[in-house]
């Protein structure tokens, strides 16, 4: 039983880090081809936030206004 216990107390702690996306305060400078980056930006209405998606060299980032759960986002600091 205690086994059991410890089994499903892992697995309740390993998948909440996946479940949440952190929201960035500004647009990072480097981003890889694909990479998406979820960005807190006025551009936006009220309760969404702009997904930058990464491009291959040449080509331009794609941007997208989008919503996001509250409790699934948390904000960070983006390093430069």
């Amino acid at each position: 039983m205690r086994i059991l216990t410890s089994v499903v107390t892992v697995a309740c702690f390993a998948a909440v880090p996946c479940s949440a996306q952190t929201i960035l305060k500004s647009e990072p400078l480097m981003l890889a081809p694909y990479e998406v980056a979820f960005v807190k930006d006025a551009s936006c209405p009220s309760g969404k936030v702009l997904k930058v998606t990464g491009a291959i060299r040449g080509l331009h980032r794609r941007k997208a206004c989008v919503s996001v759960a509250g409790e699934q986002a948390s904000l960070a600091i983006a390093t430069p």
